[in-house]
């Protein structure tokens, strides 16, 4: 086990397109990155498990590094 914490970047994950017409699965993974309406932002850190739900819904969020 490491005992030294991880640097881990921040990235800031915004809404561009409408979750109307996306799987169900999307949604609540849209819904449990913070994110309600389009142009919603949230600041995350860049956690493998966080990474791996952008990367699931791609197509509907721009991602910035702060």
């Amino acid at each position: 086990m490491a005992t030294k914490k991880e640097q881990v970047g921040k990235i800031k994950v915004t809404l561009v397109k409408s979750t109307i017409a996306c799987l169900p699965q999307h949604k609540k993974v849209v819904e449990s990155l913070g994110l309600k309406k389009i142009n919603s932002f949230k600041i995350h850190n860049a956690t493998p498990s966080i990474l791996g739900m952008i990367d699931k819904v791609s197509y509907l969020v721009k991602v910035e590094n702060v």
